[in-house]
């Protein structure tokens, strides 16, 4: 027994992985062709895709967002998990990395299911809560520039629905959050930004060391 997370060895991951993991033969093939991608290391590990479409269906989501989309294995894993009607409205600015996802997600037969806004995401988010979105959306996740990642909180919160969870990714940052001599602008957006969350009476809060250190904040009904 243990009273805290253990680090994962090499071996230890990967048996994680091979009793665990189910990627679709589609989502594998994409992983592989983005660790290709002088950016790699911004594509999220698959056992956190695969978390993250767990708790789409736990959720029962039907509206879901996505700020950072890069190639698409996040916005493919909830796509997938999505039923018929489900919807992922995807932020990003980059065309190049975002026609990758979109040759990924035709062939997974999911497009129909993920509107791609090439916009910076505060503006469509702001558009979204124009067109009367507030409280509608089931999910959101965050995965994009660090600096924004308070601005884009707020208005996914605001975007959700009560009962709704905002997913936010990198939250451990390599560990940097904890080194002194560390002070980027990144590292300290995301120091700011988790010391916030610990605090905000509108969510109930878990950070989960998977990958790169996830937030989770579920919306309260009451605050």
């Amino acid at each position: 027994m243990s009273t805290r997370t253990p680090t994962l060895s090499d071996s230890l991951y990967e048996y994680l992985l091979n009793v665990s993991l189910r990627e679709s033969e589609i989502q594998r093939r994409l992983r592989e062709e983005t660790a290709s991608h002088p950016h790699s290391n911004m594509q999220i590990s698959p056992e956190q895709g695969q978390f993250m479409a767990l708790l789409v269906q736990v959720l029962g989501a039907v509206k879901t967002i996505e700020v950072g989309v890069f190639t698409g294995y996040s916005s493919l894993a909830v796509a997938l998990a999505l039923p018929p009607d489900g919807k992922v409205v995807a932020c990003d600015v980059s065309e190049e990395w975002t026609s990758v996802a979109r040759r990924y997600w035709q062939e997974a037969g999911v497009s129909h299911k993920i509107d791609l806004r090439l916009a910076p995401a505060s503006e469509t988010l702001d558009g979204l809560l124009r067109e009367g979105n507030a409280g509608t959306f089931d999910f959101a996740f965050i995965d994009a520039d660090k600096v924004n990642y308070e601005r884009y909180y707020e208005q996914c919160l605001t975007l959700l629905r009560p009962g709704g969870l905002i997913a936010v990714d990198n939250v451990l940052w390599a560990g940097r959050v904890i080194d002194p001599a560390v002070n980027d602008p990144d590292t300290v957006a995301i120091r700011a930004f988790n010391e916030k969350l610990k605090d905000d009476p509108r969510v109930s809060l878990s950070m989960v060391p998977i990958s790169d250190g996830l937030t989770l904040a579920f919306k309260r009904s009451t605050f």
